[in-house]
């Protein structure tokens, strides 16, 4: 099957140029294609970037050396060629300024949380009919995997009530009631999993408390968990330290 190259439809969708028939599809699209929603989301924040007052006052501090390169020029000099080579500069030191702003600016606890919230994806055998305890957590992974995040808290919370010390069940738990908004329930969770202490789960649990402090715009606890995470040696160490560099 070919892949579909999403990048024409976004600079339309974003510029309003699409069709009724094309804006149904496209959204229709939007609803059940996470890596589309990213990029459109992307992209408009890119425009965002565009539009910010540094660039409007970069323009004005290159537009006041254009004027006085006018002012200082020799009467009756041709100022056509110069002006190439002027036009040119100032497109090199937008360039310039519009990489900078990409790469200095700080973003938002919520800009920040869209852009390194990933899924924990599972990596786990289920057997079902073994037991009670291994027959809810098959029907909790099931709901998990196909994103219905309200069902999956409530059987990975039926496993955790039966086996307390089922660490990988709480940590679903946890992001089951994250995804689904549940902050407070969320953090709690996460919390137990790092208390527990002898687990394969800590990493994963630090990494979502932190997203969960960046959801619920709590930055000073963001930092704290983030700086953690910075200096151990899990997996989400470079992207901890990438948030903390971009954090406003």
């Amino acid at each position: 099957m070919k892949t579909i190259d999403f990048s024409y439809f976004i600079e339309r969708y974003i510029n309003s140029e699409m069709n009724e028939a094309e804006k149904e599809w496209f959204e229709k699209e939007l609803k059940t294609n996470e890596q589309l929603r990213k990029e459109v989301i992307l992209r408009k924040k890119t425009d965002e970037v565009l539009k910010n007052q540094e660039i409007l006052d970069l323009r004005m501090k290159l537009n006041s050396i254009r004027q006085k390169d006018e002012a200082n020029a020799p009467v009756g000099s041709t100022r056509k060629r110069p002006s190439l080579k002027y036009a040119a500069a100032v497109s090199i030191l937008a360039v310039i300024g519009i990489l900078a702003l990409f790469t200095n600016r700080k973003m938002s606890t919520e800009e920040l949380f869209d852009k390194y919230h990933k899924l924990y994806e599972p990596a786990t055998e289920v057997r079902s009919g073994q037991s009670n305890i291994e027959s809810d957590f098959a029907t909790a992974l099931e709901y998990y995997n196909v994103h219905d995040y309200r069902n999956a808290a409530i059987y990975f919370s039926k496993v955790t009530e039966k086996d307390p010390g089922n660490m990988h069940s709480t940590l679903l738990y946890g992001i089951s009631s994250f995804e689904n908004s549940n902050y407070p329930e969320a953090e709690k969770s996460f919390n137990r999993v790092i208390d527990d202490a002898d687990n394969l789960y800590i990493d994963h649990a630090h990494w979502y408390l932190a997203l969960c402090y960046l959801k619920t715009s709590e930055k000073d606890k963001a930092i704290g968990e983030l700086n953690y995470i910075k200096k151990s040696t899990s997996l989400y160490s470079r992207d901890a330290a990438k948030i903390l560099k971009r954090l406003r």
